[in-house]
């Protein structure tokens, strides 16, 4: 087969090791490796991010670390970035786009089944703070039947939360009540509105404003007592090999940023204000109390416990859990070597 160009063997030079290849295929693979390396420039040239994955009361710790001036402190430059979902957000952070996620354990579980190479460094909250609320066609739990309950996207903790509360009622999910996917969890307030589902599961402060429309808290699934991982920082598992210095500045900031959100109420006021974008009083102590108050946990140590709960749910849609070792969803070992040093201790004197 003639090649494209001519190949002059006399010119072989230990000093070109491309020398013998078409010169077609040399360009096309010098270029390749170009954009390569301007992608991986790019990438390492921009600032850091952190995302989020709902207007909620539980994204506080990551919302104080940047306002509070903790990120700066320990030398990161970076933005954070609203994700309209927990899928949105993981698989942002699997293509590189962020560096740290707040986020559920079972969507970082979920995902790390599928094959992700992600996982948490620690559980800000330890229970599933979220609601079942119903509309007026459901006045008791057998009403329920036939009707649709509304999520954010299956495969998040608000699926979870929807699944436990059908099951609590003796139901079961899509066959007896029905799941449906609306998108971002501030517009599931609004297909109840339209009666496009007749039940919800929502966080704060949503809770709040549908308790002022008449709409009725059917149950408070924390309430159940169930260890769950649900909000927490997660990252990539190669990231975390690669920058651990960094990382392990990350996790200060978010510790001195959940000590400080403990201590001044006014000043976690002042931050829910900014990024849940309302000065209602009402919504604003609602949410600190359960956000911050009863629910944050001051040493978000990840347990066992709470990672089993999540692989028994996803279980359920997913047969990969089943079996799986709770341990190996999440690395404590930073936070370990910050209580070791005292780092921790010092904060909650």
């Amino acid at each position: 087969m003639t090649a494209l160009y001519p190949i002059d063997k006399s010119a072989a030079s230990t000093r070109n090791p491309f020398n013998g290849f078409p010169r077609l295929v040399t360009i096309l693979f010098l270029l390749a490796v170009f954009l390569a390396a301007a992608a991986a420039s790019a990438q390492e040239g921009r600032r850091l991010r952190a995302g989020y994955t709902s207007i909620s009361g539980n994204m506080t710790p990551l919302w104080a670390a940047r306002e509070g001036g903790y990120l700066k402190k320990y030398g990161m430059d970076m933005d954070l970035i609203s994700m309209p979902s927990g899928n949105e957000g993981m698989n942002a952070l699997i293509a590189g786009e962020l560096e740290f996620l707040a986020i559920a354990g079972s969507t970082t579980a979920s995902a790390a089944l599928g094959g992700a190479e992600v996982v948490a460094l620690g559980t800000t909250v330890e229970r599933l703070v979220a609601s079942l609320v119903v509309g007026p066609a459901i006045q008791k739990p057998e009403d329920l039947k036939g009707k649709s309950v509304g999520i954010s996207r299956f495969g998040t903790s608000i699926d979870t939360g929807a699944r436990i509360a059908i099951q609590h009622f003796g139901f079961e999910p899509m066959k007896d009540v029905a799941i449906v996917q609306i998108g971002s969890v501030a517009s599931i307030l609004s297909a109840m509105r339209g009666n496009r589902v007749q039940a919800a599961i929502l966080t704060y402060p949503s809770i709040i404003q549908a308790r002022r429309e008449g709409y009725r808290e059917m149950l408070d699934i924390a309430s159940l007592g169930l260890p769950y991982a649900s909000t927490g920082i997660t990252l990539r598992r190669s990231f975390l090999q690669q920058r651990r210095e960094l990382v392990t500045n990350y996790v200060k900031a978010i510790l001195e940023a959940i000590a400080r959100l403990k201590k001044d109420k006014a000043f976690a006021v002042d931050v829910m204000t900014k990024y849940l974008r309302t000065k209602d009083k009402e919504v604003l102590d609602g949410t600190y109390d359960a956000s911050v108050t009863k629910y944050l946990k001051r040493i978000p140590f990840p347990t066992a416990e709470a990672f089993r709960t999540v692989l028994e749910e996803l279980a359920e849609v997913n047969p990969k859990a089943k079996g799986q070792d709770p341990q190996k969803f999440y690395d404590d070992s930073i936070l370990r070597e910050l209580e070791k040093s005292g780092f921790i201790n010092a904060l909650n004197r």
